[in-house]
């Protein structure tokens, strides 16, 4: 059954928020200790969307396996060239292209966009993000040691930068 990746919808919301409360509750994806309501995911997707930026789900027959999106940085107008993603895949599909198929969507997004820069800030245990996002051209820029908690430890927290369109001017 073919991968494909869409925008998504606002009906897309369950399955977004089962895929991020999974990673919540589960993971150090997400630093935060509770999961979300279906209220704050559809509001997520809206704003997002409504600022102009993509909300993308990766689909296997009519199963919404994954989702990403990118959004502003920092809320300063000296970062309006650069954004930073988000990309969350179901535990079931890890290893099997769903993230990097959303991640190169994303880029080429950003870069029809013509955004200059996109980070990824991920737990420094993540090995296999920090290796999803370094095969797709992104480079390690800062590591801060024990910036976060969850699961009663410390977490570090790894900034990775990718370089896009090479014309925008500042």
């Amino acid at each position: 059954m073919p991968l494909i990746v869409r925008d998504a919808t606002l009906e897309d919301a369950t399955d977004i928020l089962a895929i991020y409360n999974y990673a919540a509750l589960n993971t150090t994806a997400v630093w935060t200790d509770g999961p979300a309501d279906l209220a704050s995911r559809r509001a997520w997707i809206f704003t997002r969307q409504e600022a102009g930026y993509p909300v993308l789900v990766a689909m296997k027959g009519r199963d919404v396996v994954g989702f990403a999106s990118f959004g502003d940085f920092r809320p300063f107008p000296g970062y309006r060239h650069t954004v930073e993603n988000s990309v969350y895949v179901s535990e079931r599909h890890h290893r099997l292209g769903v993230g990097r198929s959303l991640m190169a969507t994303l880029i080429e997004r950003a870069t029809a966009m013509n955004k200059h820069a996109m980070i990824a800030g991920i737990d420094g245990a993540n090995a296999a993000s920090i290796a999803l996002h370094a095969s797709l051209g992104f480079a390690e820029v800062a590591r801060m040691p024990e910036v976060g908690c969850k699961f009663g430890r410390w977490l570090d927290l790894v900034f990775m930068q990718k370089q896009l369109a090479s014309g925008v001017r500042p």
